[in-house]
């Protein structure tokens, strides 16, 4: 079986497959999905929305290529994950119906989330089975930043996460807010993560000071003369 392969570009380095081409894997085929940024200072997170719409964190990918998967672990059984130049890759391993919906790519710079656009992942002929994943229709409206106000969101899932890529790529940089208050469970995650990993680094260097500190040294010992 031949590898599916997708790659998705953050609106701050734009050339993306169109929002509404789903990718048709079948079943236990390994799913390769890639997504560029321009930004050589800030990691990559992706997720995933199910078919009922609930949005998951997969893996933050960090520039130097450190993973950390949901559970604050480094490897996963369903995924991997790393950096290839300026592409932050993701592989399902194995596809099966649990992961069908749509994969997105994020980076959050001085605080503010930039999303890709997001990439529909189904079984042959299943696409139209969930149209709660796939229309706006049913869901909840959202505030839009100023530059966004002049044509109307997407007719896609996406809509309540982001702008159109159109506007987030013509945006000034910064400009990006997050829509309404529902990724704030996400935000939680893109927060949590790396400072916990600070904490922790600098739970470390606390316990290393303490150590040398309270050692019997060789030197402490011997007086002058």
């Amino acid at each position: 079986q031949q590898n599916l392969q997708v790659i998705m570009v953050l609106p701050l380095h734009l050339t993306s497959h169109p929002m509404d081409s789903a990718t048709q894997p079948q079943m236990g085929q390994r799913l390769d999905l890639r997504c560029e940024s321009s930004n050589e200072d800030s990691g990559v997170y992706w997720v995933h929305q199910d078919k009922a719409g609930t949005l998951r964190f997969i893996v933050f990918i960090s520039s130097l290529s450190r993973t950390t998967f949901a559970g604050n672990t480094r490897t996963s059984k369903r995924f991997e994950a790393g950096k290839d130049s300026m592409f932050y890759w993701l592989v399902v391993k194995s596809f099966m119906p649990q992961d069908e919906g749509n994969y997105f790519c994020l980076i959050n710079i001085n605080q503010v989330l930039y999303f890709s656009s997001g990439q529909p992942v189904f079984f042959p002929g299943q696409q139209h089975l969930h149209p709660t994943s796939l229309s706006s229709a049913k869901m909840p409206s959202t505030s839009c930043p100023a530059f966004c106000n002049q044509s109307p969101l997407p007719q896609t899932p996406l809509s309540v996460l982001a702008c159109s890529r159109h506007f987030l790529t013509s945006a000034p940089r910064g400009s990006l807010t997050r829509a309404g208050g529902k990724l704030d469970f996400l935000c939680d995650i893109f927060i949590w993560v790396p400072l916990t990993a600070a904490c922790f680094l600098l739970l470390i260097a606390l316990a290393i000071t303490v150590i040398l500190v309270r050692c019997p040294c060789p030197w402490q010992g011997t007086g002058n003369g």
